[in-house]
């Protein structure tokens, strides 16, 4: 079916969820803890940790994983920890979403992730989402988050999911970026989603 602005309903048995309210001095590590199957984690900060320090954490736990980030801004601390991730092979592979705006709004840090990643790694669209996943064998981890891929003190939060068709849900979004050509155009952005399916109709074919 062709959807432009697609949902997807999910069935979150409370059980499964946690909450976390983290406003003192806690570190990614201590905030976020062990993770689990089929985890839902949400907590709120005051920026006392990073996007990357949230990712750093979880690929501790999950091993070598494909990572998708998504983000608005990202600073060169955070762009050369990413790719020290993808050097010491904790990453099998990484790719990157930004705005469009990135080029102009930090032009030095946008040198410095093609740089680093290369133009096949990084796509740039209108977008103002911040969201990871990672994903391997054993996990398919979503991280949504309010979190850009930079230090920030400001009250922020994140939401910590294990979940194969979610993951599938943004996969897709990102697959679809991809592949348009590094030079995305405005036709390609006022386009994006009309050949869409129903990830749950999808998954079966999902490897």
């Amino acid at each position: 079916m062709s959807v432009r602005n697609q949902t997807l309903r999910r069935k979150t048995m409370r059980k499964n969820r946690k909450l976390r309210f983290l406003m003192q001095s806690e570190e990614a590590a201590e905030a976020i803890g062990d993770i689990w199957p089929g985890m839902e984690l949400f907590g709120l900060t005051k920026g006392q940790f990073s996007f990357i320090s949230v990712l750093d954490h979880l690929l501790s736990q999950t091993g070598p994983a494909d990572v998708v980030i998504s983000t608005w801004t990202a600073a060169g601390a955070e762009i050369e920890t990413a790719k020290e991730f993808l050097q010491n092979e904790r990453i099998k592979s990484l790719r990157f979403l930004v705005d469009q705006s990135f080029p102009t709004r930090q032009p030095e840090y946008c040198k410095a992730l093609l740089k680093s990643f290369g133009e096949g790694a990084v796509r740039m669209s209108r977008s103002h989402c911040k969201f990871a996943t990672l994903t391997n064998k054993r996990w398919n981890l979503v991280v949504r988050t309010s979190m850009n891929l930079n230090e920030n003190p400001r009250i922020e939060n994140f939401e910590i999911s294990d979940d194969k068709v979610f993951a599938k849900f943004f996969l897709d979004l990102v697959d679809e970026i991809f592949d348009k050509p590094f030079a995305y155009t405005e036709e390609d952005f006022h386009s994006l989603g009309e050949a869409r399916v129903d990830p749950l109709e999808a998954l079966s074919t999902w490897v």
